[in-house]
């Protein structure tokens, strides 16, 4: 099967197992944990931060962050294709208390232009907003990369009205690599970032939130109260490190492949996507004359193609490390029958 669902499938290297068997580890709960504290280190360095915990997956990330920055009633703004709005399971609702106001925007990508209208009005009996919720890149969006201008103003408009910003960064090295901005340079000014390290930088499992020191020491408390205290943690961050350290600089092969998919695509008659639309790895394609589900099935049956469906003509595509070029060529050759 060439599986093209997204890029948390992706499995560990074989230098990746090699640091996990040999992991040097501790109780984490206790701090103790000597290869999580390399890798927080690690994180805390590279995004130019005080502190970062290791987190076993970006939902978690998301929502301790969200649980830190609100109170109950209060209301997140997040663009209405965003993940903590569609895809954590109202988990701002159930743990923090806090509604998610929704901002449509123009192929993803906002601006203080539209967020603005969402703030909580000044009467009182209106719910207060207390986040904005940022996502780079943005995944329902295909992959659309935050421009550094429009979240520079989000954040500094933010900051005269005491709101705080948190940014979902979980593909944010996807940004930098086709950015060419630093993941400082990307994450600047926000009071949260979590980006994780089990899809594109190919790790097996976890996620990081960064912040200052004094957010972290309320992170990790969270964490735990949610169930995100874990033991002998070493050997999962083991393979983060090499994340890390090894996969960054990889990212623009993936985002060549998804571009190489989009301009077969663009000439078929089933699907419509404009290739220089595509930035990073992700494909969000419109269909034309079948449904997603009968489009799903037909790519499986005839390519060993596996794709998402998201809504009822329209699916996705992502490309990453374990999409070989020849794999690629294939996907190519079929879609040029379809």
């Amino acid at each position: 099967m060439i599986d093209l669902r997204s890029d948390t499938v992706t499995r560990p290297s074989p230098e990746m197992i090699k640091a996990m068997a040999e992991a040097e580890v501790g109780d984490d709960v206790y701090g103790e944990d000597p290869t999580v504290n390399r890798l927080q280190e690690k994180a805390a360095e590279l995004f130019h931060r005080d502190a970062a915990l290791f987190m076993p997956t970006g939902s978690m990330g998301n929502q301790v962050a969200l649980k830190i920055h609100t109170s109950p009633g209060h209301e997140i703004i997040s663009e209405a294709r965003g993940h903590i709005f569609n895809y954590e399971m109202a988990a701002a609702a159930a743990i923090s208390g806090c509604l998610v106001r929704p901002v449509e925007a123009p192929g993803g990508i906002l601006s203080w232009e539209l967020i603005e209208p969402a703030l909580s009005p000044e009467p009182y009996y209106c719910a207060k907003t207390g986040l904005i919720a940022l996502e780079n890149t943005h995944n329902m969006a295909g992959g659309k990369i935050l421009p550094t201008e429009n979240q520079n103003e989000i954040v500094s408009e933010a900051e005269k009205r005491g709101i705080p910003v948190h940014l979902d960064g979980a593909r944010v090295f996807n940004a930098s690599a086709a950015s060419g901005h630093s993941v400082v340079e990307l994450t600047q000014g926000c009071d949260s970032v979590m980006f994780c390290l089990s899809k594109g930088l190919g790790a097996p499992v976890g996620s990081l939130l960064v912040g200052d020191e004094e957010f972290i020491r309320e992170a990790r408390v969270v964490r735990k109260r949610l169930g995100g205290g874990m033991r002998q943690v070493g050997i999962l961050a083991a393979a983060g490190l090499v994340a890390l350290e090894t996969m960054p600089q990889r990212l623009y092969e993936d985002h060549l492949k998804a571009r190489m998919i989009a301009e077969a695509m663009a000439e078929s008659k089933s699907f419509t996507i404009d290739p220089q639309s595509v930035e990073t790895n992700i494909l969000v394609v419109g269909l034309k004359g079948c449904s997603s589900r009968e489009m799903s099935g037909r790519l499986r049956r005839e390519g060993g193609i596996l794709a998402s469906p998201t809504g009822p003509f329209q699916m996705r595509f992502v490309t990453h490390c374990d999409v070989s070029m020849d794999q690629v060529d294939e996907v190519r050759k079929l879609l040029a029958d379809f």
